[in-house]
């Protein structure tokens, strides 16, 4: 396993938000958490990203104890996280933005440009562009320009955060096609949080349903699928 989270608490002040989740990503898989507005979701990858701290539990990565560290650390370490806000910075080029994922990294030349001519090699709209101001992108690229930073560290693990949130279908079609080669690739593990439920059970291999901040369900995707209706139905009750 890549990541253990074990019987992780957390929320905002006094608002416990998570209660006692545990999960397990497996390496060079896509791993899915699911579940209706409120369920906590999101707040678990920020737990898990050192953005929120745990009440209790904890987490492992590569076989250590990360429970609390920072980010700039977990960066350093070979975490990325795609965040569901849009974060592009609107007066800097797409090339400029690019290179702002790998900030931390940006005295390692030879790494930027390999970093950088991948990125480019994934996404021929973001070289097309890489000296527009990323203000000029559409929605969809801007996004794009988002996974495209976020890939710039070159994560062993990705955490992304409802990344087709407000796309049209053509984008979020050209979006999972990138997800699929990055996972047949084989370089990069994925733990997503998608509303968009059947596109991200499409190129997943196990899936976490949660609920009320507890999980509820959990098993391979092929499971999810055949109950798929049964389960968005008990998100209801």
């Amino acid at each position: 396993m890549i990541l253990k989270v074990i019987d992780i608490s957390a929320g905002y002040g006094k608002i416990e938000v998570l209660h006692g989740v545990s999960i397990n990503v497996q390496r060079n898989s896509v791993t899915a958490i699911i579940g209706p507005n409120g369920s906590g979701k999101s707040t678990l990858l920020k737990t898990i990203y050192g953005i929120i701290k745990p009440t209790r539990g904890t987490i492992i990565f590569n076989d250590r104890d990360i429970t609390g560290i920072k980010t700039h650390l977990l960066i350093r370490s070979g975490m990325g996280y795609l965040a569901q806000r849009p974060s592009v910075f609107p007066y800097l080029n797409v090339e400029e933005n690019l290179r702002m994922g790998v900030w931390i990294f940006r005295h390692d030349h030879a790494r930027c440009r390999e970093a950088l001519q991948e990125v480019f090699e994934r996404f021929p709209t973001l070289k097309e562009k890489r000296n527009l101001k990323a203000g000029a992108l559409s929605g969809g690229e801007r996004r794009m320009l988002e996974l495209g930073r976020a890939l710039m560290s070159q994560p062993e693990l990705l955490l992304m955060d409802e990344f087709s949130v407000g796309l049209s279908p053509k984008i979020v079609k050209e979006a999972y096609r990138v997800l699929y080669e990055l996972k047949k690739d084989g370089k990069i593990t994925i733990l997503a949080v998608d509303q968009n439920v059947r596109q991200i059970l499409s190129i997943s291999d196990y899936v976490y349903v949660l609920k009320i901040g507890r999980k509820i369900l959990e098993g391979p995707k092929e499971d999810l699928l055949r109950n798929l209706n049964e389960v968005m139905i008990d998100w209801l009750r």
